[in-house]
């Protein structure tokens, strides 16, 4: 493994450093203005009139531009900029993504409209997704368009790749931090006539990460006693290529193509509780992904969209006896290797033949497998078949409004299943938006939409470790969403959005104690449609140019989630209030600072160490601040340098696991 990692490293550089040559023999001749390419249309699944236009109401942009300026270099940190959004990071050394409180199965991750999620338990580890070669990132959230497909419960995350519009454009960047992190990327864009290609490779490694000032490790036999955290090392890896033709303006194809490669460390935890201690590897986190989408014009007032995909994962995780990592455990559960592979498609037409209509109907298809195998056990093999269809109209109305509805009806099928009886349930969705554009005054929207997710295979049939009976029959869960906001220009120079938000969820699907001698007491966990539950709450973003040579931002969220099913358990790992907030300065043409800051308060996750409340812990509330000074001598060259945390501030998003302290980092980056 070892070997081979060495060894597409070594091209992954070699590779990065020719793009790079052939990037700044042509630089001069390009316009400045496209050099890090356009998002890629089609890969867009709500698309409005025209490009660069702000994004539909309820969803949040996160641009090309914000990822650099940002340094946000995984989709899991670059989507916590977003109001409604927060970040977590679990035992398992996953970075998480919450929306409105709603959790990775409820929030699935499209890559230009193609889905991303795990097919066994819908979650993806966000921190394994790098940003380098992406364009745009969409947030969706309660009122997600449906034509996204089935499963957006609580909104949809896409990732939209770029798209070129030059002869020849890209960007080459190298960088080194704190832990011995060192990073290298280059994208690669070509127009030529009706064809276009855009590639990208991007690595990303590190040993470890500094723990923060007075960190202290409280296991009986702790692992943590240096300045580095242990068994943190990441190695990601991934590479992207795309070929278009686009023969008419309505007509355009592409076939993509996405291979990731992922290896890292699984810290131990350090905090209080004498359980859930764990030694932890993954030699590997593997995905790979090939898409065709095309755009077909049939006539001035119908085109045809097609997207049809192959989505290939496979993870192994090893367990060992101790921190020494040096005595594999052998059992049913360890080594688990998981092997995924989903093949889709869908169908959806376009049509404004009628007038003021923009009417879509969709058709997908998802064809979803799962096995696990493991020494001492044997394979299980999973197959669930997922159907839908979606319609949505958007209606321009007189006097500025604009009415969007929709409706979906999904079935799934359990095809084939270890052990257990196949089965199928059903679900429906709708929504309803309207708006009005007040002119100078902004624009006001309001939602209501009622939202599915279908049990992922692991919901359904996990054991989790012994601790667990399997429930074949748990339903679909359901929210109803209302959203009330507007957005426009309080001033010169500003763009502010603020929304009022409420979800209902019921059918939540949730742990019950159930009497059984087959968890090795009289007792087991058994997932059910047992919960209820309500998030409410408030978001409001701020952006501001400051006379032509500085920008500041900030993104606010308010959060107040309640277990109505049972209000003894509370609802985890997202905070009540959360603040994101940065202010840039352009001194001259040559060098600009930016300052970040960060801050939440009334995170509760679980705990099961002295002075626990039921099983759970308030966390404490913290504010990090970052800075970085950037010098551009040449036009495209940026040479920068700054630090994360400067605080040195003792933070965790889960209890037991601190997150970075101080740390350092440098990038050179060069566009052309």
């Amino acid at each position: 493994m070892h070997s081979t990692s060495t060894l597409l490293r070594r091209r992954a550089l070699s590779a990065a450093l020719l793009l790079g040559l052939a990037g700044l023999a042509t630089a001069h001749a390009e316009d400045a203005a496209d050099k890090s390419g356009k998002p890629f249309e089609l890969g867009r699944v709500v698309v409005q009139g025209k490009q660069d236009t702000p994004p539909p109401t309820g969803e949040s942009a996160i641009t090309r531009e914000q990822l650099d300026q940002l340094n946000r270099e995984t989709v899991g940190e670059a989507v916590a900029i977003a109001p409604g959004v927060a970040l977590s990071h679990n035992s398992r050394n996953e970075s998480m993504v919450y929306v409105r409180g709603f959790d990775p199965r409820q929030v699935p991750v499209f890559l230009d409209g193609i889905p991303q999620y795990v097919p066994y338990d819908g979650y993806i580890d966000f921190g394994r997704f790098t940003t380098f070669d992406l364009a745009e990132i969409r947030v969706a959230k309660g009122a997600a368009s449906l034509l996204y497909g089935p499963n957006t419960l609580g909104g949809a995350i896409n990732l939209i790749s770029r798209r070129p519009t030059q002869a020849l454009e890209g960007d080459i960047r190298i960088g080194a931090g704190s832990g011995g992190e060192r990073k290298a990327a280059a994208n690669l864009g070509m127009r030529h006539g009706m064809w276009y290609l855009q590639a990208g490779l991007s690595w990303l490694d590190a040993d470890s990460f500094p723990l923060p000032d007075g960190f202290k490790d409280y296991k009986a036999k702790p692992t943590d006693t240096g300045d580095e955290r242990e068994n943190a090392d990441r190695n990601d890896r991934r590479a992207s290529i795309k070929i278009g033709f686009e023969p008419s303006v309505r007509s355009e194809f592409a076939i993509g193509y996405v291979k990731q490669e992922g290896e890292k460390g699984n810290p131990a935890y350090t905090g209080k509780s004498t359980s859930g201690i764990r030694y932890w590897r993954w030699p590997w986190w593997d995905k790979e992904s090939l898409y065709f989408i095309g755009n077909i014009g049939l006539n001035d007032a119908h085109a045809l969209k097609l997207r049809a995909y192959e989505d290939r994962y496979s993870n192994g995780l090893e367990a060992y006896t101790d921190k020494t990592y040096g005595t594999q455990l052998l059992n049913t559960s360890f080594p688990s290797v998981y092997s995924d592979k989903t093949r889709g498609a869908s169908v959806e037409l376009a049509s404004t033949q009628f007038a003021n209509h923009d009417l879509h109907v969709a058709l997908h298809y998802k064809d979803d497998r799962h096995r696990d195998t493991n020494p001492k056990s044997p394979a299980k093999d999973y197959r669930d078949v997922t159907t839908a269809i979606a319609v949505e109209d958007s209606i321009a109305l007189d006097q500025g409004y604009n009415l969007r509805i929709g409706a979906s009806h999904e079935k799934r099928d359990a095809k084939e299943v270890y052990f257990w009886p196949t089965g199928s349930t059903t679900a429906n969705n709708a929504l309803v938006e309207l708006s009005r554009d007040l002119g100078d005054y902004g624009q006001l929207f309001g939602s209501y939409s009622h939202k599915t997710r279908f049990p992922t295979i692991k919901d359904r049939y996990s054991a989790r470790m012994g601790s667990a009976l399997p429930n074949p029959d748990l339903k679909p869960e359901f929210a109803r969403h209302f959203e009330l906001g507007w957005r426009g220009q309080p001033w010169a120079g500003a763009q502010a959005e603020a929304a009022l938000f409420q979800s209902r969820i019921n059918d939540l699907i949730q742990d019950a104690i159930v009497p059984s001698n087959q968890c090795g007491s009289t007792v087991c966990n058994q997932a059910q449609n047992i919960g209820k539950a309500r998030s409410r709450g408030v978001e409001l973003s701020l952006q501001q140019d400051i006379g032509g040579r500085g920008q500041a931002g900030m993104a606010y969220t308010w959060l107040d989630r309640d277990n109505l099913g049972n209000p003894a358990v509370p609802l985890t790992n997202s905070p009540r209030q959360r603040l994101f907030a940065h202010a840039q300065w352009t001194f001259s043409p040559q060098w600009k600072a930016l300052v970040t800051a960060e801050a939440e308060q009334g995170r509760i996750v679980t705990y099961a160490g002295p002075g626990n409340r039921g099983g759970f812990l308030r966390l404490g509330g913290y504010a990090t601040f970052s800075a970085k000074l950037v010098w551009s001598p040449l036009d495209g060259l940026d040479i920068e340098a700054g630090g994360r945390n400067l605080g040195d501030k003792w933070y965790e998003l889960a209890e037991g696991y601190p997150m970075p302290g101080r740390s350092w980092f440098a990038n050179v980056s060069y566009r052309f």
